[in-house]
C-alpha cells in the first residue's frame, strides 16, 4: 500500500481482521481510488455480444406524457428509441470516442479486476455495447470514475457523455438529467454484521443504530424520510466541516466504516449490497428490500438524441446481451432475476 494513503485505509489495513481477510482489504484499498473524479484507462477487450435471439422487447409501454408531468407516476418513462445522429451523437463520433461516468469499486457491477487491472462488471459491459453501436467499437470508450455524489455534476459540466452507474430514476432526478429506460431492477436494503443479530431490517431494530449512506443516494432520501430513530446524519453534513462518517462521497466507503466499527449498519441497494456481502463474508442483508427502484442510463438534459440512441441499444440488449451479463456478474450473488424491466416510453 503507497505512503500517504487516506487515513481510514491505514487504520484499516492494522484492524481489518475476521472480516474477510484479502476481500476486506480490497474493499479498505479501493476507498481512496474512488474519490476523485479520474480519466481511467481505455482498458480491456471484452468478447463481441452474441447475436440478438429470443422475443422482441422493443414496444414498451406507453406512458401519457401530460400525465406523468402532473403525478410523476412513471419517472422510469423515457423517449422513444432512434438511431439518427442528431448534435449529440454528432459530437462523440468526431471525438471519437464515448466519455462514460462509472463506479470503479462496486463489485459485479463496476470495479477494477486487481489482476487484470481492467475494469469490469455489468454497468461496464452495458457501456462497451453503447460505444460499441454509437462508434463500432466497444474499446472506443474512456472511462472516468465519479463518487456516487458527482454523478448529475460531471453531466452538467461536461466531463462525461452518459453515466452508467447503477444510478436510480426517481421524480427528483429527472428534473435534473435525462435517463434512459430502465435497465434494471433493484431495491433498498440494510447491510449488517452477521453477528448483529439485534438488527432485522429496515425497521424500528435501527433505532439508535448509527447507519451510513451515500451523499446524494436513495437510501439517504428514504432515511430523511423514515428513519426509524436511526442516527444517520454527519453534524456537519454537507459544510467543510463534514467528516464524511455517516454520510460519505461513494457507497463502498460504508462497507469499510461498517468493517471499522465505525457505524452499525448500512443502507444502499440490494443489488450493490449483495455484491458486498459476497466481498465480505463477516455482512449480510438484512430482511427484505423496502423500495422498487430502477437504473438507467443518464445523459445531460436536452440530449435528446443521445437518450434515444441509448433506448434503441437498449432494445436489443434486453434481447440477448442483458441475460448473459447477468449470468455473469450478478446470478451467484443476487440470483432469481428473470429478466430486466420492461421499458416505459412517453
Amino acid at each position: 500500500m503507497p505512503n500517504g494513503t487516506d487515513p481510514l485505509v491505514r487504520r484499516a489495513a492494522g484492524r481489518l481482521r475476521g472480516w474477510g481477510g484479502v476481500a476486506a482489504m480490497a474493499v479498505a484499498c479501493g476507498l481512496t481510488a474512488s474519490l476523485t473524479l479520474l480519466p481511467l484507462a481505455h482498458d480491456g477487450s471484452g468478447a463481441e455480444a452474441p447475436p440478438v435471439s429470443g422475443p422482441g422487447v422493443g414496444t414498451g409501454v406507453q406512458v401519457g406524457t401530460q400525465a406523468k408531468a402532473d403525478t410523476c407516476e412513471h419517472p422510469d418513462a423515457s423517449l422513444r428509441p432512434d438511431s439518427a445522429d442528431g448534435p449529440s451523437i454528432r459530437t462523440i463520433k468526431e471525438r471519437g470516442k464515448l466519455v462514460v461516468g462509472v463506479d470503479q469499486s462496486s463489485y459485479r457491477w463496476g470495479y477494477r479486476n486487481p489482476e487484470t487491472r481492467s475494469l469490469e462488471g455489468f454497468d461496464i459491459d452495458l457501456a462497451r455495447a453503447i460505444a460499441r453501436d454509437i462508434l463500432g467499437d466497444e474499446n472506443a470508450v474512456i472511462f472516468r470514475a465519479i463518487p456516487t455524489n458527482q454523478r448529475i455534476a460531471a453531466l452538467d459540466s461536461g466531463k462525461v457523455d452518459l453515466v452508467v452507474r447503477t444510478m436510480t430514476i426517481n421524480c427528483k432526478r429527472i428534473q435534473q438529467v435525462a435517463f434512459s429506460t430502465a435497465y434494471f431492477q433493484a431495491g433498498q436494503q440494510v447491510l449488517a454484521p452477521k453477528l448483529a443479530t439485534d438488527i432485522t431490517g429496515y425497521d424500528s431494530s435501527l433505532r439508535g443504530k448509527r447507519v451510513c449512506t451515500a451523499e446524494g443516494s436513495t437510501a439517504y432520501e428514504a432515511l430523511e424520510e423514515k428513519s426509524f430513530g436511526a442516527v444517520f446524519k454527519d453534524e456537519a453534513d454537507g459544510t467543510k466541516d463534514d467528516k464524511d462518517l455517516l454520510t460519505v462521497p461513494n457507497q463502498l466507503d460504508c462497507l469499510a466504516r461498517l468493517q471499522l466499527g465505525e457505524v452499525d449498519a448500512v443502507v444502499t441497494d440490494n443489488a450493490l449490497a449483495a455484491g458486498q456481502a459476497a466481498q465480505d463474508p463477516a455482512v449480510e442483508l438484512k430482511g427484505t428490500p423496502f423500495t422498487t427502484e430502477y437504473y438507467g442510463v443518464a445523459a445531460k438534459l436536452g440530449n435528446d438524441d443521445l437518450v434515444r440512441r441509448v433506448n434503441k441499444v437498449l432494445v436489443g440488449y434486453r434481447n440477448g446481451p442483458w441475460q448473459k451479463a447477468y449470468e455473469r456478474w450478478l446470478e451467484a450473488d443476487l440470483p432469481g432475476i428473470t429478466g430486466p424491466p420492461e421499458p416505459r416510453y412517453k
